[in-house]
């Protein structure tokens, strides 16, 4: 059951091409589309929404996965891999194939943008929907894609400098960024589900266009940043005065208003 978290906020179901999820909104101003990160919207993530609505933004919050407002706990993560994994929504993870969910997020912000107006929308995703975040630019709507830590594909052989962009993705975000697209990434430099490789690809498809963030959680590093540390944006420390990931939420927060206020 949801919790009282988002009781404030909207909810309406959205449907594209027989897809439908739930969406909450709230806020006013340019709308940024929020994509959950593995096990789904918890109290981390909605947190997340909420600095983004008190920035001035109408966030869309689409619950593709997990059950909104439910804490993290082992079982809950597992779970809800595994329905992504066995889901046709995501189907195509290893086929570079195009994804029934990325087509229904690009939907989704086409809707966003008709509302709210203004140039276009921001788009963040997260873990195994960094990459979903790029894909949605593909589609003209996306001003503002905003990559954090992106975990997919498995970071294994050829898998660590993939981009996960079907190759007809790829093709619509090279040709936009020739245009002027840009996208933000971040990601903790120990993070191993996040190499290196992946943000070097990034940077080749959208050479001056993409902007990376990375933040030192190397062994020793000043901050004091755990080895293992993934969730950059909703990370424990996010609300801590001169924190790297307090940082991190701010610069997303500077290009979303760079890139969406007209």
């Amino acid at each position: 059951m949801t919790t009282d978290l988002l009781a404030d906020w909207d909810v309406a179901p959205f449907t594209y091409d027989g897809i439908t999820h739930d969406v909450y909104r709230s806020g006013d101003g340019p709308g940024v589309i929020l994509i959950p990160e593995i096990p789904g919207a918890t109290p981390a993530v909605i947190a997340l929404a909420e600095r983004l609505v008190a920035a001035g933004f109408h966030v869309a919050l689409p619950s593709i996965i997990g059950t909104p407002g439910r804490p993290v706990s082992g079982g809950y993560i597992a779970g809800s891999a595994l329905r992504m994994c066995v889901s046709r929504e995501f189907a195509a993870f290893a086929r570079r194939a195009d994804r029934p969910i990325a087509a229904f997020l690009r939907a989704l912000a086409r809707d966003v943008h008709a509302e709210r107006g203004g140039p276009g929308v921001g788009v963040i995703g997260m873990c195994f929907s960094g990459g979903f975040a790029l894909a949605t630019a593909a589609d003209d709507s996306v001003l503002a894609p905003v990559v954090s830590q992106p975990a997919l594909p498995p970071a294994i052989g050829a898998g660590r400098s993939a981009t996960g962009l079907s190759p007809t993705e790829e093709a619509a975000v090279r040709r936009r960024a020739d245009d002027g697209l840009c996208a933000l990434g971040l990601r903790f430099t120990n993070d191993r589900s996040v190499p290196a490789e992946r943000f070097a690809a990034f940077e080749r498809l959208l050479g001056e266009g993409w902007r990376a963030f990375e933040i030192d959680s190397s062994p020793g590093n000043a901050a004091g940043i755990p080895a293992n540390a993934h969730s950059v944006l909703t990370d424990a420390s996010a609300a801590v005065p001169g924190h790297p990931t307090q940082r991190a939420n701010e610069l997303v927060v500077e290009f979303l208003r760079e890139r969406l206020v007209g």
